[in-house]
């Protein structure tokens, strides 16, 4: 895997650590059903170290998920601002999709620091999130019943959140080491009485730290990363998510010096309560767990390097969050490899 292409992927997977960490409402777990963190956006070759210079990832993320209970009840609670005070009964289904475009520009420096390699940059989303909620719900104050039967539904074409990313990429041999952080600065288009967002309503901090086996001489390749995700107060409903722990992970072997083919999963548990939320709800600490297909090319764009990749998930284990399916389909440009390392060019985008 060259520096250059394995620039690509680590970039992609910066950007989508980065970049996808915003997803809409119905799409993730914690507030309401949604995290800074999605699942997913790590998979193979996360630390293996890139080519000085600039790099441009594109991400273009689908998912549809469902979900009945606790994480049902979380939505409607919150987008019909139903006071803590109020006793509820739910018997709900929601369904959503999302369909979104992330960017993430970013530099690798070529002087080293802290004896390894630093890569930083920003990412950002644009796309549509689409969700509704059937069913009836009852609220119980004191002698007051109100009962309210049928569906609540919306859609949003829209801007998202921005989210600064940094790593630091480590090589020796065959292993590879990766430390990295991220966090969210909520500018996106977010409001709280909104069905589906794009934008998560607070900050939030993410860090963590990966490692890549690579052995170019077989073709084989296994990575995992592993972080952990603060949450900051939504000022706006009062509510806080608790912290979560998330691994992702993945395995490939490269068919030719271009092709490569794989398999990836995550799991997600949120490892602290959530806080501002109705008691119905308790803790609402939520888990998950995917795994799906992967499959990767590089190639040459003018003097540039391409790299192509495409991986899907299916979910399941999930507890207080939507669950269902997602894809990712990740285009990164880079600069391609000094020509003295040029015959390791192995690497596959993310």
């Amino acid at each position: 895997m060259g520096t250059n292409e394995a620039g690509i992927r680590v970039i992609g997977c910066a950007v989508m650590a980065a970049a996808l960490v915003l997803y809409p409402d119905v799409s993730s777990a914690d507030q309401g059903g949604s995290s800074f963190w999605f699942p997913g956006q790590f998979a193979s070759f996360v630390a293996v170290q890139q080519t000085p210079g600039w790099t441009l990832s594109a991400i273009d993320y689908h998912s549809s998920v469902a979900a009945a209970g606790s994480a049902t009840a979380a939505r409607e609670i919150l987008v019909g601002r139903i006071p803590a005070t109020v006793n509820v009964n739910l018997n709900l289904a929601l369904s959503g999709r999302a369909d979104l475009v992330a960017l993430a520009p970013s530099y690798t420096f070529a002087t080293p620091v802290l004896g390894g390699q630093l890569v930083a940059g920003m990412a950002g989303q644009f796309g549509r999130a689409a969700a509704n909620i059937s069913g009836t719900l009852t609220a119980i104050a004191g002698p007051i019943v109100a009962t309210r039967s049928g569906t609540l539904e919306g859609s949003l074409t829209s801007y998202g959140d921005l989210a600064p990313f940094a790593q630091l990429l480590w090589k020796n041999g065959v292993n590879n080491y990766m430390a990295y952080f991220t966090g969210n600065i909520p500018v996106g288009d977010y409001d709280p009485l909104r069905l589906p967002n794009i934008g998560l309503g607070h900050g939030a901090v993410d860090a963590g730290g990966g490692y890549t086996y690579f052995n170019e001489a077989t073709g084989n390749e296994f990575s995992g990363v592993a972080g952990f995700t603060y949450n900051f107060p939504n000022p706006d409903t009062r509510y806080r998510s608790g912290i979560d722990f998330h691994f992702d992970w993945g395995a490939s072997h490269f068919l030719s010096k271009r092709l490569f083919v794989g398999i990836a999963g995550y799991a997600y548990q949120q490892i602290t309560d959530d806080s501002g939320q109705n008691p119905i709800l308790g803790g609402f600490r939520s888990r998950a767990f995917g795994v799906g297909p992967q499959i990767g090319y590089n190639f040459p764009v003018g003097d540039m390097q391409g790299s192509l990749g495409l991986r899907g998930y299916g979910e399941f284990g999930a507890a207080n969050r939507p669950s269902g399916w997602n894809a990712w389909l990740t285009f990164t440009i880079s600069p391609t490899a000094a020509a003295a390392t040029a015959p390791r060019k192995h690497v596959v985008a993310r």
